[in-house]
């Protein structure tokens, strides 16, 4: 009797899952269910190149490898129910699949503002369609006021400050990225923007999005209006596991999980059920805590472990090998400038230093948590990166060698 995985999610994170799955052996059926109508794409390009030029999501489509021609594809269709001990899903259709595994791989939403305003006059980009809808307004001339200097933030600025908009960032903090990099690179990096021509409004948030047919301006706490005929959110995300609820399951912020991949039930791992890419939250060995990491290269990192743990559990038994040991990795291009993090900066924001270079140019700044490396900032500096992560990883193993065994080999 043939036997199926179900991989809920048509992203990055579920293509990977699939192709690691055939890699790992699984010979059966796998069938993938999507909310998008589209094959797994490139996000990164939606607020940058793609912003700019124009969103065209098969020319963003991944290259699907040979060995995954036989997976079935349910797109523009939703899961929108689990029961994990009859291992079956349920489809917005009224439809049913049934599941030898489970993965979920579900991906997260953009969080959305509090407001009045209705939705349509402020834009999220996490679609294709999203962002579509974005670089349609965004004209020279057209005043754009973006909520939230995180990368997300800080890249839509970038381009629409290069294709002629006024832009306005408001930011709680006291200086973009402060929670992910600290203040000295947060500094920098609203140094760069200001000096193309960007402005901030800083310790700041906002109460209302005013205006008859659209927006017309933007209100923030202390009063100020800020002109505004397009508005856009970048405030973080909500972990897509509505389909997951009543299950047992810890939800608070995306799927919990243990070293291995697999959601924990009253403390116990559900051995037919992995959680992968943005909506799994982990144990990071190089923290000690659990992290939900919504990094681009996070699906790849963790697919080849999640498949093994998950044709493990299938079969009755827990995989071979180390745990998951993951070393966050991100990348961000404002400017002609390539910004990259390698591990978890914001562990070390109470030690950080210019271990080359100069600031204002090309520099690798490292964050230090009881004198050991645990992340790292890169503005440019390519020819050192690799050198500099093996440093950071070197000491990361080092340090948790004795907390978790087996995560150094």
């Amino acid at each position: 009797m043939s036997r199926s995985i179900v991989v809920v999610g048509a992203g990055l994170a579920g293509l990977r899952a699939v192709e690691q799955l055939r890699g790992a052996g699984w010979t059966d059926h796998l069938v993938v269910v999507g909310t998008e109508v589209h094959h797994p794409y490139n996000r990164p390009p939606l607020t940058k190149a793609a912003l700019q030029g124009g969103v065209d999501p098969a020319a963003l489509a991944f290259r699907r490898r040979p060995s995954t021609e036989d997976v079935e594809w349910r797109l523009g269709t939703t899961v929108t129910a689990a029961d994990l001990d009859a291992r079956t899903v349920t489809l917005d259709d009224g439809g049913t699949l049934a599941f030898d595994g489970l993965v979920a791989a579900s991906g997260v939403s953009s969080r959305r503002l509090a407001l009045d305003a209705p939705l349509h006059w402020r834009h999220a980009i996490r679609t294709a369609e999203d962002a579509h809808a974005l670089h349609q307004q965004l004209r020279p001339g057209a005043q754009v006021v973006i909520v939230g200097a995180g990368f997300i933030g800080c890249e839509v600025a970038a381009t629409a400050v290069g294709l002629g908009c006024t832009v306005t960032v408001v930011e709680p903090f006291s200086v973009p990225l402060e929670r992910q990099v600290g203040p000295l690179v947060g500094g920098e990096i609203r140094r760069r923007h200001e000096e193309h021509g960007v402005r901030f409004a800083l310790g700041r948030t906002v109460v209302a999005v005013e205006g008859e047919d659209g927006p017309s301006a933007v209100l923030l706490d202390e009063g100020t209006r800020l002109p505004a005929d397009v508005v856009v959110e970048a405030v973080g995300s909500v972990a897509n596991t509505g389909w997951l609820e009543g299950q047992g399951l810890d939800l608070s912020n995306g799927v919990l999980c243990d070293l291995d991949l697999h959601p924990l039930r009253s403390g116990a791992p559900v051995p037919h059920v992995v959680a992968v890419g943005d909506v799994a939250r982990f144990p990071v060995p190089m923290s000690g805590n659990l992290h939900r990491i919504e990094h681009w290269t996070m699906p790849t990192d963790m697919a080849g472990h999640a498949a093994r743990s998950l044709l493990a559990g299938i079969e009755g038994h827990r995989p071979e090998g180390p745990p998951f040991f993951p070393v966050p990795t991100f990348w961000s291009d404002q400017y002609g400038v390539r910004i990259q993090s390698f591990g978890l900066p914001a562990l070390g924001l109470d030690d950080v230093r210019v271990l080359d270079g100069d600031l204002q140019t090309e520099s690798v700044v490292g964050y230090h948590r009881d004198g050991v490396l645990v992340g790292l900032v890169l503005f440019g500096m390519g020819k050192q990166m690799i050198a500099y992560r093996q440093q950071l990883v070197e000491q990361a193993q080092a340090a948790i060698a004795d907390l978790v065994p087996g995560a150094a080999s």
